[in-house]
């Protein structure tokens, strides 16, 4: 059992760093939750024990100190009715007299949600003085924050040196990311395929070489997917590539031959005359695009050669996704996907999907619920695959 789970808060106040980083409108309403449902169960067994909580996150990225549409008041309502209506009080600042009085009166049962630490410079300089401040506020400290554990900031990394090694934890949600990842890195069933998409190469080049070590077979889509058609001599007209990255892609295909490892690019693809919804469409082979038309889907034939290695196998890594999902025209390739990831977990498969934009196509199309896991950080979750060390992670694991 975790150090969290066996942890008993009664009359302890929680310091609690939580991803409140949602996406707002204009009009301050929340599009997509689903970071704050995850931060629930954390903050709910806490209350349960008869602790109190003390909450804070960054929200976007306030360049001028205080700014109203950064402000996490405009969550206040929200949080409340994810915990059941209870009253979720708010400090107008994170640290100074007011945040210090409202965490001294806290008592049990109660949630204090702090203002957005990101008003302060200090925060993402891991100034020691700022993490001290924060410190202060409660007795014990838990991260439950995956999606800036790679950040090595005031309220991630720093702020745990203040706690003794009892005292600092990770939170349900933290904890169950790391397992799920963890599970994926170092004890991942074979087959193994890693399914990684998206634009650009280059985003992508440190978590290509890195799972070169681990998996059996690695699908290659979406635009980055033609840079290394090119790479292979084919003709890809004006579809996404970078040509600085040709001599990479070809050291990756020849690092992956001789590890035995299977890479498969698409066979063909949908292609469009222009980057727009409202396009002409047609088919092509993905070697082979005539002059003045892109890629920006996989096609028919790539979609079922790359469900058919999926459905076989026993591990899945998915991050990123196969085209332009967002336009309704480019969706079936990283559908097809989803749906065949979602058999392959049904026939005993554990699922990891990650990366923002892995994450909203399964949410788009439903399936969140039946892949295994899906990880709340984009940019961690990458690193930590690309085998660095989280700042997050690192701070909790040495012991004070």
């Amino acid at each position: 059992m975790s150090r969290f789970s066996q942890y008993n808060f009664k009359g302890k106040k929680a310091l609690v760093r939580v991803d409140f980083n949602v996406p707002l409108t204009d009009k301050m309403e929340i599009t997509d939750d689903n970071r704050m449902r995850a931060a629930v169960p954390t903050i709910q067994k806490i209350l349960d024990d008869g602790g109190s909580v003390i909450l804070m996150s960054h929200l976007g990225r306030p360049k001028d100190g205080p700014t109203d549409k950064y402000s996490l008041r405009y969550l206040v309502k929200h949080l409340s009715d994810l915990l059941g209506g209870k009253t979720v009080l708010f400090a107008d600042d994170c640290i100074g007299a007011q945040a210090k009085s409202a965490a001294s009166q806290l008592k049990p049962g109660q949630v204090l949600l702090l203002e957005n630490l990101r008003f302060y410079k200090e925060e993402e300089k891991g100034d020691e003085g700022f993490a001290k401040k924060l410190a202060e506020l409660g007795d014990i400290y838990v991260n439950d924050a995956f999606g800036t554990a790679h950040r090595a900031h005031a309220s991630t990394a720093v702020i745990a040196k203040f706690f003794p090694g009892d005292k600092k934890m990770f939170g349900l949600l933290m904890e169950s990311e790391v397992m799920s990842a963890e599970k994926v890195l170092h004890d991942s069933k074979k087959p193994f395929v890693a399914i990684i998409g998206g634009a650009k190469v280059s985003d992508k080049m440190l978590i290509l070489e890195n799972l070169l070590e681990k998996a059996t077979d690695i699908i290659i889509g979406g635009g980055m997917a033609y840079t290394f058609m090119k790479a292979e001599g084919g003709k890809i007209g004006n579809s996404l590539c970078e040509d600085d990255r040709i001599s990479m892609a070809l050291g990756i295909l020849a690092r992956a031959t001789a590890k035995g490892v299977c890479i498969h690019l698409p066979a063909d693809s949908t292609i469009a005359d222009k980057f727009d919804a409202k396009a002409q469409t047609s088919a092509a082979p993905s070697n082979n695009i005539p002059d003045g038309w892109m890629g920006l889907d996989i096609g028919v034939n790539a979609s079922e050669q790359f469900s058919n290695v999926i459905k076989r196998s026993k591990t899945i890594l998915w991050n990123g996704p196969m085209g332009v999902f967002e336009m309704e025209s480019f969706r079936h390739g990283t559908k097809s996907i989803a749906l065949a990831v979602v058999d392959a977990t049904k026939n005993g498969a554990f699922s990891l999907v990650g990366g923002g934009d892995s994450v909203a196509a399964v949410n788009m199309f439903g399936l969140a619920d039946e892949v295994s896991y899906v990880s709340t950080g984009g940019g961690a979750m990458l690193e930590y695959f690309e085998g660095k060390e989280l700042p997050g992670i690192a701070a909790i694991n040495q012991e004070s």
